[in-house]
């Protein structure tokens, strides 16, 4: 099936192969770099803010998000391999609100209000296509592909699935003290929640290929590959034993049902784990979230250096005073690489500085 072009991006199927080499650590001629920069504000046009009673009103807004997608993409200059996207985003845990589950949003972010109270009531508990926060998200998804033809690609939105959407409906305390007092119980609800989230991400996989969409999400990888981001977030609470025994089957059951996989490894408290998913076959990349106060990408060059040596590749954003740290340190293979310019000078100048990186 075709792909829809970029109208506004010639090489479009240049910037798309080079991300789909990615995955397999392979160079077509250069890494992956993703650059953009702000059109000069007389030539662009911004929607004028509008007033809501509350934040999950803003955030329920689908035309506002369309109009928002629109003008960055129209007043965004895509450098490198950056290829314009938006993805319909309700908030990290909108995979349990599938379930049943209430958000709260602030300006920022979203959070859900526990709906598991009683593991009695464990089985009762199940994804519904009527739920109001699946039919937002299609609706946003829908209003997105109908504005985005020929302008950005659609993406998915930030799922959550496995011990984080466990940690969801019990509250990440709660869950703690389940894996030792209810482990059978916790096992069996994240086999079930696992085998529910594919079902999910296939029906948005399956829509967005029917309209000629590369498949995108919240990391800015745009690949033709079936892709997405496995992670826990809530495994910075729990012991290695734990982590290896409760959520680390299901993290490769995830592996598995894709084509491609990037890890998101968040923190500090989760660096513990690396090894164990370097260890998984069907894992093609990590991105590492050191965290802020935690210093720069060059600071932590060992583990883009551990996940290389695993013949893993890495997601890497940099400032462009790095570029020459990360060249001499890391190889070329498996790097996608974000770089912040403040010109289309200093893009010209990564570009040729990357593309003799070998």
């Amino acid at each position: 099936m075709p792909l829809m072009p970029i109208e506004a991006v010639p090489d479009w199927p240049q910037r798309l192969a080079r991300q789909d080499a990615f995955w397999h650590g392979a160079v077509i001629d250069r890494p992956v770099v993703v650059m953009t920069l702000p059109k000069p504000s007389a030539s662009c046009t911004w929607p004028s803010p509008r007033d809501y009673a509350t934040h999950r009103d803003r955030w329920m807004d689908t035309e506002g998000v369309v109009r928002h997608a629109v003008a960055f993409a129209q007043n965004t200059e895509f450098l490198g391999d950056a290829l314009p996207m938006a993805w319909p985003n309700l908030g990290p845990e909108v995979f349990s609100a599938f379930f049943g589950m209430e958000m709260e949003y602030s300006a920022e972010t979203s959070w859900g209000i526990p709906n598991l109270l009683d593991w009695a009531d464990a089985d009762a508990l199940t994804l519904s296509k009527e739920n109001g926060y699946w039919k937002k998200l299609l609706e946003m998804t829908d209003a997105l592909l109908d504005a985005g033809r020929g302008l950005f690609y659609v993406g998915m939105t930030d799922y959550h699935p496995g011990g984080d959407a466990l940690a969801a409906f019990r509250d990440p305390a709660q869950l703690n003290l389940d894996l030792l007092l209810y482990p059978d119980q916790v096992k069996r609800l994240l086999d079930r929640v696992t085998h529910l989230f594919f079902e999910t991400f296939d029906f948005y996989y399956e829509k967005l290929v029917a309209a000629n969409q590369p498949i995108s999400s919240w990391p800015g990888i745009v690949s033709t590959r079936k892709w997405y981001v496995p992670s826990n977030d809530f495994s910075c609470m729990v012991s290695d034993a734990m982590f290896e025994e409760f959520f680390l089957p299901g993290i490769r059951e995830e592996c598995r049902h894709l084509e491609a996989s990037i890890y998101h490894l968040d923190g500090t408290g989760a660096l513990r784990f690396l090894d164990r998913l370097l260890e998984i076959p069907e894992l093609n990349a990590i991105q590492w979230v050191y965290g802020a106060g935690r210093g720069r990408a060059s600071d932590w060059l060992d583990v883009y250096k551990r996940c290389q040596a695993a013949g893993k590749g890495v997601q890497v954003g940099i400032g462009i005073d790095e570029l020459d740290t990360m060249m001499e340190h890391l190889r070329p293979e498996g790097i996608w690489m974000s770089v912040g310019v403040e010109n289309v000078a200093q893009a010209t100048y990564v570009l040729d500085r990357v593309s003799r990186w070998t």
